[in-house]
């Protein structure tokens, strides 16, 4: 499992394990590590044109150290200085070791100006200008390494490292490769968020531990792939703000059949899905369910959808809505261990009443979809005391809490938190990246690893409902059901697709092998 840990606890393990050793190891740890790292990206390191982009804060230290130890090895290193001043221990070695240093900032007759991702001549240029030589030594350089700001930046990049971001991504799209030290700078540690110019990473090297603005969106996809170097945090370290499970992690929580299991003891999951309208929506939540290891799936829906799952998935036990109240109905179709209700259900005067007959049992209880829109207009209907998960996008959150979508995607970790506390719900918040939070104060929410663009495909929140209830309904906590379940949707949507499109139906046949390969690791 990765542990991810917001800066106030970052800085005040950092703070407890450096009174225990001697001045500036964690820097030469960290500067080691990070060395290394790029060591195993240049072929070879002799000759090599690296670029360090240092900041005034640690991470320019340990970028300046990391240079270090790659210009003692040949690679032909140069300092771009952004900040006022620079560390005098790390900068002092680079130069012993034959590496140059140049200024950020332009003077007259020495600057280009960038705009508009291009880069111009000095003459006639009006907007932003950076010195040419600093341009030049990142174009030029095989490897750069963003040492710009540490995990105490927020607020976006300033001058001149704004304009330098700019530089470097047009150097990436060229071919450079792009190292962040610790995080891409211009992301917000604590919470993925980016206002303003960042840098885009290739690789991001973090030390000590995992930070939630390289899980989350848009922090995560600046980041590209991830590496943690271990400086010896972890004993000093608190409850982590923020967890993504692993394989091992999600094979320790699945439920597994035993000999005297049969399909009650398995978990019944109801589920009140489809419409005459929406009859996919039930063949799909359904199947997920069923190959989500629910024993048995009792399904409530109109006549046309009970005819489509029929053919489709025979095991299933129908319940067709007639024009009984929706307690009776809901009796009608037997004993469950949990609900999900939404998917395709409508939002109509009847469908309201449904589910608020479900909302009005003592049992679990997943709201997605139309069940979400009938919250939405309906918020007398949360909260509840048996536990509640609702699975909305961004949009769909929008309505419940009257806030901006475009908002909510760029502030994801704050809004799952926020809704979940509101509402006294479980939020798996759907998107780039799913954060899944409870409404307890202090817990860390999950952060789903595996998800992928080919899940942006109509009716994959179907299937996502539908195995996710299958899960309640085995007797998984609601948080720990969403994460499950999000990450072997992920997982499945990764094995169906293997770099082409898919459908949603085509998530639910790579279940199976999307379980197996998780269960593998216990």
């Amino acid at each position: 499992m990765r542990h991810a840990h917001a800066v106030p606890e970052v800085r005040a393990a950092e703070q407890a394990l450096m009174a225990t050793v001697p001045e500036g190891t964690l820097m030469q740890r960290a500067a080691a590590g990070l060395a290394a790292a790029c060591t195993s990206l240049l072929e070879p390191v002799y000759g090599a044109r690296v670029a360090v982009l240092a900041g005034s804060g640690d991470n320019g230290g340990d970028a300046l150290f990391a240079g270090t130890r790659l210009a003692r090895r040949g690679a032909r290193v140069t300092v771009v200085a952004t900040g006022s001043r620079l560390h005098e221990g790390g900068l002092a070695a680079l130069r012993a070791a034959g590496g140059l240093v140049v200024a950020a900032t332009a003077r007259d007759g020495n600057a280009v100006t960038v705009h508009d991702g291009s880069m111009a001549g000095a003459a006639g240029a009006t907007d932003r200008r950076v010195a040419a030589e600093a341009v030049s030594a990142i174009a030029s350089a095989d490897l750069i390494l963003d040492g710009l700001t540490g995990i105490g930046g927020s607020g976006g990049l300033r001058e001149p490292a704004a304009t330098l971001a700019g530089v470097v991504e047009l150097a990436r799209e060229e071919g450079s490769i792009v190292v962040a030290v610790d995080l891409p700078s211009g992301v917000d540690a604590s919470t993925g968020e980016v206002q303003g110019a960042a840098i885009r990473a290739d690789v991001t090297i973090t030390f000590g531990t995992w930070k939630p603005g390289l899980l989350i969106d848009p922090g995560s996809e600046l980041a590209g792939a991830t590496r943690l170097v271990d400086i010896g945090l972890g004993p000093y370290l608190p409850e982590p703000t923020a967890l993504a499970l692993q394989s091992r992690d999600v094979a320790s929580l699945l439920p597994r059949p035993t000999a005297e299991s049969d399909k009650y003891r398995r978990g019944v999951l109801g589920l009140l899905a489809g419409s005459d309208q929406y009859t996919g929506a039930a063949a799909l939540a359904t199947g997920a369910a069923i190959h989500g290891g629910a024993g048995a799936v009792r399904l409530v829906t109109a006549p046309s959808a009970v005819q489509v799952v029929r053919q489709r998935w025979p095991e299933a036990l129908l319940t067709e809505i007639g024009n009984e109240a929706a307690p009776q109905l809901l009796e009608s179709a037997g004993r469950v261990q949990a609900w999900v209700a939404g998917p395709g259900m409508g939002t109509d005067q009847s469908a309201t009443a449904r589910l608020a007959a479900v909302l009005a049992t003592e049992l679990p209880v997943l709201v997605d979809a139309d069940g979400i829109t009938i919250l939405a207009a309906n918020p007398g209907l949360l909260p509840r005391a048996a536990p509640t998960l609702i699975t909305p996008h961004s949009g769909e959150l929008a309505r419940l809490l009257h806030a901006d979508r475009a908002d909510i995607e760029a502030r994801r970790l704050h809004y799952a938190t926020d809704a979940a506390a509101k509402l006294g719900v479980t939020v798996l918040l759907k998107g780039s990246t799913t954060v899944i939070a409870g409404p307890e104060e202090g817990r860390p929410v999950f952060v789903n690893p595996t998800g992928t663009s080919w899940l942006a495909t109509a009716g994959s929140g179907d299937v996502l409902s539908g195995l996710t209830g299958s899960l309640l309904a085995q007797g998984l906590l609601a948080a720990e059901a969403a994460a499950v379940g999000a990450y072997l949707h992920g997982l499945a949507a990764r094995i169906a697709a293997d770099d082409a499109p898919i459908g949603a139906g085509d998530l639910i046949g790579a279940l199976p092998e999307a379980t197996r390969r998780a269960a593998e690791q216990a």
